[in-house]
């Protein structure tokens, strides 16, 4: 039975990681709201989803992931529970561990450049809070930035076997979502992430080497990989990039 991924059908958002981790693995996968309503799918299912009765653990929001009986919601805590099945969390119990760590810490930052372009309510338009967002941007591309995607590239250097990965020698779902994190940033902050990336030249090789790989590469190219639009977590205003 393939995993069914529910998430909003016309944004990467949070849901991108998880379909990075599908499709790099070669899983077996629906995407819920992107099937044709007459097979069951489109956003009116997303809704239905959320809110059915049947469902005691429903998840707070999308996305979630259902495999047979059990709904896994919350990013990280998807990736948690496919790490493993898709030989996507490294070696071991501690590579497990620390990949989610990284990807907590990715979260961290991707909740940081939406909060940019939305820093008092998400439920106000970027233009009733422009001036507010205008401040807490430059914060952002001047400071954090720098300082996530410096420490990204310090696991890299300091990976004992070698800086390709983050975690050991293989692909795990933290070298796809960093991979994510830095195709936002370049989209939403293509002035500060360049400068940002000269200098961390690990961060920048791993962001290229992931895009190259076979199935990643297929899936970039095709209709299943979304554009990134001011609709979702990252959104280009250039007034905001300085």
């Amino acid at each position: 039975m393939p995993y069914q991924l529910h998430y909003w059908p016309t944004i990467q958002g949070r849901g991108e990681f998880v379909r990075l981790a599908l499709e790099a693995a070669g899983a077996d996968y629906l995407d819920i709201a992107r099937q044709p309503p007459a097979q069951g799918g489109g956003e009116a299912a997303l809704g239905r989803s959320l809110k059915d009765p049947a469902v005691p653990r429903a998840s707070f929001a999308p996305p979630f992931l259902v495999d047979g009986d059990l709904v896994v919601g919350q990013t990280a805590a998807i990736l948690l529970y496919l790490g493993p099945r898709l030989d996507l969390a490294g070696a071991g119990e501690a590579d497990a561990l620390w990949t989610h760590q990284l990807q907590l810490t990715i979260a961290d930052a991707v909740a940081e450049a939406h909060d940019t372009h939305h820093p008092i309510s998400t439920g106000a338009y970027f233009e009733d809070q422009r001036d507010a967002a205008l401040q807490r941007a430059k914060g952002f591309r001047e400071e954090r930035i720098p300082k996530f995607l410096g420490w990204f590239e310090q696991v890299l250097q300091r990976n004992p076997t070698g800086d390709r990965h983050l975690v050991g020698d293989t692909l795990t779902y933290a070298d796809l979502s960093l991979f994510q994190l830095v195709a936002g940033l370049r989209y939403a902050f293509p002035k500060a992430a360049a400068r940002a990336l000269a200098d961390t030249p690990a961060v920048a090789k791993l962001h290229a080497n992931v895009a190259r790989r076979q199935r990643v590469h297929d899936y970039l190219q095709s209709p299943r990989r979304l554009a990134f639009n001011e609709e979702g977590i990252f959104r280009h205003y250039p007034e905001l990039d300085g």
